[in-house]
């Protein structure tokens, strides 16, 4: 799950003009914050047309921020930080500069998300664990309904040779479903809002 919230700098005449796409607990979402956000590669969707699903990254991350903010996980290594930073900047790659001027997200601030990123991670691997226990059948039945993955050349890996990647996505997949169940529970402790965007502009004639 893609969970970062971007809050950018005022931007003065820019910042005012600026769009409003949500409010979460009374926290706005703006339009810089996810064009800085989809550009960084933290939410997935274009900051285009429809921005559904980016909006809703966004308000997901900002929940998710909230719950590591009363339950701090341990703070992230700086090298880790470092790291996390440059896999940041090269998903924006040359636009880097462009980004950082259009939203006000500077290098300080990007630090600060890539720190958020690596806090929401360590965060949800204390509370949900790094990996989940699934049974046997629970494998088996991954494997059964998921013949696609297992299959090479048009033929289908037998199950004693698929069974670690079958374990493996098993859990993930488990592991995914209680997180997502855990964010729904989230959401309807919170109050969201999502103003309506004003009717497009007709093309001049």
């Amino acid at each position: 799950m893609a969970l970062i919230v971007v809050a950018v700098c005022p931007l003065g005449a820019q910042q005012l003009l600026d769009r409003i796409v949500a409010r979460v607990n009374g926290e706005v979402i703006s339009l810089t914050d996810l064009k800085a956000a989809v550009a960084l590669g933290v939410v997935e969707g274009p900051a285009g047309a429809d921005e559904t699903a980016a909006i809703e990254g966004l308000i997901d991350r900002q929940l998710v921020l909230a719950e590591v903010a009363r339950f701090a996980p341990p703070e992230p290594a700086p090298a880790d930080v470092a790291r996390e930073t440059a896999a940041l900047t090269v998903r924006v790659g040359s636009g880097l500069a462009a980004m950082m001027e259009s939203t006000g997200v500077d290098e300080v601030r990007i630090r600060d998300i890539a720190r958020d990123n690596l806090r929401i991670q360590a965060y949800l691997n204390q509370r949900f664990g790094a990996t989940v226990q699934i049974t046997e059948e629970e494998v088996a039945r991954y494997y059964r309904i998921h013949p696609d993955e297992f299959t090479r050349d048009g033929i289908l890996i037998p199950f004693t040779q698929a069974e670690p990647v079958a374990r493996e996505r098993a859990g993930a997949e488990r592991r995914a479903s209680t997180v997502a169940q855990w964010m729904h529970d989230v959401r309807s402790r919170a109050e969201i809002t999502r103003p309506i965007s004003p009717p497009a502009t007709p093309p001049a004639r």
